[in-house]
């Protein structure tokens, strides 16, 4: 059971209306996420993962997807939700460019979050702090080897799409592995599970 269908649960809410509202608040969520920059070393960081990472956890797989989904056609669409647009670009050029391989990444990271969540990694701090990690080094695949199919694979891949990101991606993991148990000991104790 995910956050968002403990919550479902205990409302009594199950219709297509509420879910469909839940995706497209969690589409715009992670927009603004992509134009959060924290200051961090060796680069700033946007909170975009972490989004990722938390809609899989808290919407479960499918309605996690569905989010991403939204919102990768929300950037093809040409509207200015990824970080560094619209000054980088926008829509599918933007897309096609070294992050969309990430973006790409997003998609799995889902999955796997939510599919982890569903097996309850989301309320114990340990597990939700290794989901964070693993959902977010599966976005590091294609995100890596489109970079490096854009940039050429004789460039020094890992120092530009890898390496400056580790430490922020450690931070966001610790993150999760905070919020997402205190979350489900705020539901449990308001709904008595």
């Amino acid at each position: 059971m995910t956050i968002y269908s403990a919550i479902a649960k205990r409302w009594g809410t199950s219709n297509l209306a509420i879910h469909g509202a839940t995706v497209v608040a969690a589409s715009l969520l992670l927009a603004i996420s992509a134009k959060i920059a924290v200051p961090f070393y060796p680069v700033p960081i946007t909170m975009q993962t972490f989004v990722v990472i938390g809609l899989g956890l808290a919407l479960g797989p499918w309605r996690g997807l569905a989010a991403v989904l939204l919102y990768l056609a929300e950037g093809a669409a040409g509207f200015p939700v990824f970080a560094g647009t619209p000054e980088k670009g926008i829509g599918l050029a933007y897309m096609m460019g070294p992050t969309g391989g990430y973006l790409l990444g997003y998609l799995p990271a889902v999955l796997l979050a939510g599919w982890l969540a569903v097996r309850g990694w989301d309320r114990n701090p340990l597990y939700a702090m290794a989901a964070a990690l693993f959902a977010g080094a599966v976005i590091y695949v294609p995100g890596l080897l489109w970079l490096g199919a854009v940039l050429g694979f004789d460039k020094p891949i890992l120092q530009f799409g890898l390496y400056p990101f580790i430490f922020g991606d450690i931070a966001k993991a610790l993150l999760a592995a905070l919020v997402f148990p205190t979350t489900w000991k705020w539901i449990s104790a308001r709904t008595g599970h």
